[in-house]
């Protein structure tokens, strides 16, 4: 007998979690998922949620609740009459009569081995820290930040040179097929729960925008790092100087190079090389405001750096 599902989701990485459960015939009572926000230059029109979208192609009831404060929402929800809500990056904090709203609780998609990085940004904070490793954990939810029993978890590396754009497409196909699984086994009444470890407690705080720009004064290992955990967005940024004056450059991919000198100096321009508090990375791809991502190779015919420049 099929589970019936309440959902609870917003950006992309969400979306095959759903159709995951969708395919694997369960009843989805409801999706939740943020309101509409403003876009345009002006801010004139509003975009519905990326789970909002796929909702609605499935013939889905969708709501968006801009919080659960008022008692008409949490018995809304609790009104569905469903058997377990599923959770992946909805974005809201849950009270706990949403938590208990349902006969077998919430279960939560989060993306890192908890109890490290748990929080808002696993993927970003993974990369950033050098992690050689990650994962996907389904998690039974309880009223603090990540912190409830773990049902199933998938490990996966994370190569060198990855990019959170690329373990973030990795960990949201592996947790679609993971949130399905655990979902057959709470069906049959087998899924198994362990509490967290208490040691290992690491939090993944939301990327903040003053944080991005690139400080070359850290190893080179660090500046790769961070380059490649904002990568592809909100994106690691470097000013440049070019014809007309200092251009904020954002740096999408990068790989250690060879090298030295004053910590943001250009030392090389094939590969293109900027030297770091020690070692040195290659930029690799690059955009300015407005631009189009671009090869290195590409990025200098247009905005040469000779040797000797200074990045800042």
């Amino acid at each position: 007998m099929a589970l019936r599902i309440v959902f609870m989701g917003t950006p992309d990485f969400a979306v095959p979690t759903l159709r995951a459960l969708c395919e694997a015939g369960h009843e989805i009572a409801c999706v939740y998922t943020q309101p509409p926000r403003a876009a345009g230059r002006r801010g004139l029109s509003e975009v519905k949620s990326p789970v909002h979208q796929a909702a609605e192609l499935l013939g889905l009831e969708v709501r968006t609740p801009f919080n659960f404060k008022q008692d008409e929402e949490r018995a809304a929800f609790c009104a569905l009459d469903a058997d377990v809500a599923v959770v992946v990056a909805y974005g809201l904090i849950l009270p706990e009569a949403v938590l208990s709203g349902t006969r077998l609780g919430a279960y939560n998609g989060h993306a890192s081995l908890l109890p490290r990085w748990r929080g808002a940004a696993p993927i970003q904070r993974a990369i950033m820290a050098g992690d050689s490793e990650t994962g996907m954990m389904v998690m039974r939810m309880d009223k603090g930040l990540d912190t409830g029993p773990v049902a199933l978890t998938e490990k996966v590396a994370i190569g060198a040179n990855m990019t959170a754009g690329d373990l973030h497409d990795q960990l949201m196909l592996k947790g679609a097929k993971l949130m399905a699984k655990a979902m057959a086994k709470l069906e049959n009444d087998d899924l198994p729960l362990t509490p967290q470890a208490e040691d290992g407690v690491t939090y993944a705080k939301k990327i903040d925008k003053g944080e991005t720009r690139i400080d070359f004064t850290q190893p080179a290992e660090a500046v790769h790092n961070h380059i490649r955990g904002l990568a592809p967005f909100p994106g690691a940024w470097s000013e440049m100087p070019t014809e007309r004056r200092a251009e904020r450059v954002k740096v999408h991919e990068s790989r250690i190079g060879e090298g030295s000198g004053p910590a943001g100096t250009v030392v090389d321009t094939t590969p293109l090389t900027i030297a770091c508090g020690t070692g040195a990375v290659c930029l690799t791809r690059l955009q300015k405001a407005g631009g189009k991502v671009l090869s290195a190779e590409d990025f200098l015919r247009g905005n040469p750096l000779a040797p000797g420049t200074v990045l800042s």
